[in-house]
């Protein structure tokens, strides 16, 4: 698996859907609680019931460490299912850190560690979502493992959440500091664009903002776009339009708990969760669709 595939995936699939797999025991309907596992036998249907129509998933480490090693090791399991299906997995942990620490991280997430005179990946995934505040000491270190293994990252930049203004809103000079951000992730992904046009180093910039979404698809042209805050977060078609290219490209749109929970909104039992959460994603894929349009290329 890498990053060339989530374009693949793209065309394959016609859809720009990632779907984030916030897992936690309140999502889970009644009769998986039963299971041995039931985090990871959510998952994993969940997974079965939109492969063929969703690129990427996006597990949020904190709902599987909330439950010790268990969830840990649904989280393994979780990334090593996905790919096994094809998918690609975003790992959503917001790493920020510098030097070895940071090497750690990313072994970790995106490499391999030895153990017994073997490489063995602990996590395995093909991106990880990094905070780039402490600047390039913090990203640097992850930078040679995304060419090795061929990753990629997400630095956040502009977020969906409500106070991201307080700090990112703020100017240096004539810039915001997420414009400033934002063309730090271009110069450091210089020279690693695929034939798509796209860097290793990519950007979360959120739905909830459309206007600066629009901006920084315009000041980032080499960078590709996680894009959160689309459903649950207040986000429709319209605010994420702005995070596509001319080609209908440079962006993948989150969408978490009105997948997982679609369900609960549905009122039924729970037991037909999965085909809940295969209806929601089929309707959002549209919905997105519609907007940008068709993937030339």
């Amino acid at each position: 698996m890498n990053k060339q595939q989530l374009f693949e995936n793209i065309k394959r699939k016609k859809s720009f859907l990632c779907v984030g797999l916030d897992t936690d025991i309140k999502k889970i309907p009644e009769h998986l609680l039963k299971e041995e596992d039931p985090i990871f036998a959510f998952n994993k249907a969940i997974i079965d019931a939109i492969c063929d129509i969703v690129p990427a998933i996006k597990p949020q480490a904190a709902y599987y460490e909330l439950y010790s090693w268990q969830g840990m090791w649904a989280l393994s399991e979780t990334v090593r299912y996905a790919q096994s299906k094809g998918m690609i997995v975003i790992m959503d942990g917001k790493r920020n850190d510098i030097g070895s620490t940071m090497q750690a991280y990313a072994k970790a997430h995106l490499g391999t560690t030895a153990l017994r005179d073997q490489q063995q990946a602990a996590f395995g995934s093909d991106m990880l979502t990094v905070n780039g505040y402490l600047g390039s000491d913090g990203i640097e270190p992850l930078l040679p493992i995304c060419d090795e293994k061929d990753k990629g990252i997400f630095v956040l930049v502009k977020t969906s959440n409500p106070s991201s203004g307080e700090l990112q809103d703020q100017k240096i000079g004539d810039k915001t500091i997420y414009e400033t951000m934002g063309a730090m992730c271009e110069s450091w992904g210089e020279k690693t664009e695929n034939h798509y046009g796209y860097s290793r180093v990519g950007a979360v910039v959120g739905a909830t903002y459309p206007q600066q979404l629009e901006e920084m698809r315009q000041k980032m042209p080499h960078t590709f776009f996680l894009v959160p805050g689309y459903g649950a977060q207040g986000g429709g078609a319209k605010d994420v339009a702005g995070a596509f290219d001319k080609n209908g490209l440079g962006a993948v749109v989150n969408s978490s708990r009105a997948i997982l929970t679609a369900w609960k909104k549905a009122g039924t039992d729970g037991k037909d969760f999965a085909q809940q959460a295969r209806a929601a994603a089929i309707t959002m894929r549209e919905d997105i669709m519609g907007v940008v349009g068709k993937i030339s290329l």
